[in-house]
Parts: C-alpha cells; sequence; structure tokens
C-alpha cells in the first residue's frame, strides 16, 4: 500500500501541473512550492526549535490558530512556521499580521522532498488540522524525534480508514501521531474502533476563537447609522441562490436592512448589476455625502463579515446550497443571532447541534428559506427570531474551552524545557 500511496503523490503532482494550466489558484501554489525550501532556509537556523501548524486551507487555520497562539505563550523561545495546502489558505493569511516566523505551503508528500525541507530546523512540536494526513512527512518527523498531533481531529465512516484496504492507513497514523483531540465522541469512537486509542474528545477549537471575536471591538463604521434601527438581515460569504434570496425579500420587506458580503469579490459587478439600487461599502467611505437611506450594502472588501454580525438580527451563511462547503456559522452564532443555511453540508457537526439546539436552521431550497425569512421577520415572530438568538449564543458559552485541553495535555507529552507557567 505505501507503493500505491507514493504512485497517488506523483499522479496527484502531475495532475496539479496539468490543471495549473487552466487554473491561476493552482499555479500559484506550485510556484509557491518551488519557495518553500529557499523561505524556511533564509528563516531558521538548523538548531531552531519550532513548532509547527499545517493547515490544508483558511478553515482549518482558523481552527487551529488559538492553539498556535497559545503554544507560542507557554513556549516563547520557540519559533512558528505555518505550511498550507490550498492557495486559498495561504493567499489570505500571507500579508497579515500574525505570530509565525515563515509561512510557506507545504512541498508535496514526496519523500525527499520532505526530508530537504525539514532539515532547515528542528521541529519539536507539530500539528495538523482535523483531517489532512501526508503520511512521508508524519514518518520523517516522528523519525526526526517530534512529537505530532492533530487537533480538531474529525473521523467519519467514509474515510479510507475504514475502507477494507485502509488499514495501511490506520496503521501510519498509529504509528506516527502521538495524540487525536477530537471535535465529537462519535469521532472518538470512529478512531478508537480503528486501533487510535491514542485518541481524546476536546472539542472544536473554533468554539474558542468565536467567544473571543464576541468580546473584542466589534465596531464598522457606517453600519450603526445605516441599520438606523431597523431589522438588518446579513448574507454573509453568499453564492448566486443566497442572492436569490435577497432579491425576493428586498421587495417584500422593503424596511428590513440587508448586507451582501459575497464569497468571493470577483463577483462584484454581477452583484451591482442585479442590485443597481445598493450602495458598496467602499463607496460610503469614499463620500463626503453618505447616502445610507439604500435598502443594500455590498460589502467589497475582505475581513469586515465577522465585525457586521454584530449589527444583525438575522444571518444567512453561504457555501449550504451548492457543496461547495457550508462556511463559517460559528462567527455569527456567537453573538446571539439565528443562523440560517442550505442543507448541503457535510462534515459540519456545528451545524447540525445549533439545529438540534433550534440556534440555527437549514432549507433545501431558496424558496423554502424566503418563506421562513418572511416569517420569522414579521413584528408577530420577534419573540421567535431572539428565543433562536438566545440559544445559539447558549450553545456556543455551552462548548468546552478545547484550546486549553489541547495545550495542557501537549505540554505534559512535550519533550520542551522550561515551558512558561
Amino acid at each position: 500500500m505505501k507503493f500505491l500511496y507514493q504512485i497517488f503523490i506523483h499522479l496527484l503532482i502531475f495532475g496539479m501541473r496539468i490543471a495549473a494550466v487552466f487554473n491561476y489558484k493552482i499555479k500559484k501554489g506550485l510556484a509557491g512550492r518551488r519557495q518553500s525550501c529557499e523561505i524556511v532556509e533564509k528563516t531558521f537556523k538548523k538548531t531552531d526549535e519550532i513548532i509547527w501548524m499545517h493547515a490544508a486551507s483558511l478553515g482549518e487555520y482558523e481552527q487551529g490558530l488559538p492553539v498556535l497562539e497559545l503554544l507560542k505563550k507557554e513556549f516563547p523561545d520557540c519559533k512558528i512556521l505555518i505550511s498550507f495546502f490550498s492557495p486559498s489558505g495561504y493567499e489570505n493569511v500571507i500579508n497579515k499580521e500574525n505570530i509565525a516566523d515563515a509561512i510557506v505551503y507545504l512541498p508535496f508528500d514526496k519523500k525527499k522532498w520532505i526530508i530537504e525541507f525539514t532539515s532547515y530546523f528542528k521541529t519539536k512540536i507539530f500539528f495538523t488540522v482535523k483531517y489532512d494526513y501526508w503520511y512521508n512527512l508524519l514518518e520523517e518527523l516522528k523519525n526526526q524525534g517530534a512529537k505530532t498531533y492533530v487537533i480538531s481531529a474529525l473521523f467519519y465512516e467514509t474515510q479510507v480508514f475504514f475502507k477494507p484496504y485502509g488499514k495501511w492507513f490506520a496503521q501510519e497514523l498509529r504509528r506516527n501521531i502521538n495524540y487525536f483531540f477530537h471535535q465529537t465522541y462519535h469521532s472518538t469512537a470512529l478512531a478508537k474502533s480503528i486501533g487510535l486509542e491514542n485518541s481524546v474528545t476536546t472539542g472544536d477549537t473554533r468554539f474558542d476563537r468565536v467567544k473571543e471575536i464576541a468580546n473584542r471591538d466589534n465596531s464598522v463604521e457606517f453600519i450603526e447609522e445605516f441599520k438606523d434601527k431597523q431589522k438588518l438581515l446579513v448574507f454573509g460569504s453568499s453564492w448566486e441562490k443566497e442572492e436569490k434570496i435577497v432579491e425576493i425579500i428586498s421587495n417584500k420587506l422593503q424596511e428590513i436592512k440587508i448586507i451582501i458580503a459575497p464569497h468571493d469579490l470577483k463577483r462584484i459587478p454581477e452583484l451591482k448589476k442585479t442590485f443597481p439600487n445598493a450602495v458598496l461599502y467602499s463607496a460610503l467611505k469614499k463620500s463626503q455625502v453618505l447616502n445610507l437611506k439604500s435598502q443594500i450594502i455590498i460589502i467589497d472588501s475582505i475581513g469586515l463579515l465577522s465585525k457586521i454580525y454584530s449589527y444583525a438580527d438575522l444571518a444567512f451563511v453561504g457555501g449550504g446550497f451548492h457543496g461547495a462547503g457550508l462556511h463559517n456559522i460559528l462567527e455569527a452564532a456567537t453573538f446571539g443571532i439565528p443562523v440560517l443555511f442550505g442543507n448541503q453540508y457535510r462534515k459540519n457537526p456545528e451545524a447540525d447541534n445549533l439545529i438540534k439546539n433550534n440556534g440555527a436552521k437549514s432549507f433545501n431550497n431558496e424558496y423554502d428559506a424566503t418563506e421562513f425569512i418572511l416569517k420569522i421577520l414579521n413584528k408577530d415572530s420577534t419573540e421567535t427570531l431572539n428565543k433562536m438568538g438566545e440559544n445559539a449564543k447558549e450553545f456556543i458559552y455551552s462548548q468546552p474551552n478545547a484550546t486549553h485541553l489541547i495545550v495542557e495535555k501537549i505540554k505534559e507529552n512535550s519533550t520542551l524545557e522550561n515551558p512558561v507557567v
């Protein structure tokens, strides 16, 4: 099976090189990987002790960041490395202020490339987030004496480990991972069923992250004036089907204020055609005379959405109608507002749990969603709206502090000397 895995890696590299001809993001990722060794060689000395977080993409980065930040406080003499597989993660983080000494693309999992990359520093703690496993990397780190972990782990029945041909993959995880920190009890039980006894349920670190978000300064210029004491409906990380809902709602409930934050800023011109009377947020900032009488604002900049949720009375989060992956619903729920989304999501236990606790609701299609929104934003449904929001917030704050549980276990298992207490 190891031989087949090596073949898979070669096919992956070949496939991505072909795809790069047609896809700009993949092309950037390939170019970035060619620079990874150069970056770490320039940044680190061979004797530097490194805490290394690997995240497949942006969502996993957000899950891992609370743990990385706390580890940095506990072990301030260590340097920090963050690696990504996906350009969407790398591109969103590389230019932001963060605690990392180096941010790179993870080299493809060919053994000789991994050996070269890891030779420029001394990995003391490595953790990957959720379920991004690269077996040559894990084996090499174990051989070098690094402590390796998986945080916010999420196992599900259709993964390769539970297939008849998946024994080798499970065996590699048993050999090379020191500890698995699972999001759910179900995930822990699945892991133990294949011999991963070094598993414990600690919860999802994203809850810790959004609790921090709720307690920061979330003011956004012009939004309070725009809302003007009306109900505000925020469509976060929206796709086309969510925006169809906006078309209907804006015509039927003209007293409602609406903010659209599209998942891709390249779609702003299309949105402006669909909603010609909407105001771009950037135009508000540039204008001397603020046009806040419009019903709709389109957010055409990155980094505001999690703050804008703090003004909302109701949030609709995109991705659930498209199978592309439901975007972050916890950033909205932490502010005590009901969260709505499409039902084509998977691997999102927080969505199921929010629904179970009556703080969220999913829909088969945009028409069912529209009908519900029209009903719950009616003046007679204010009590129902508020109760759903309370339920959402109670669910967020009922979750354990996964970050501290994980870091305490890592400290117990670590070979690092003199951690800060």
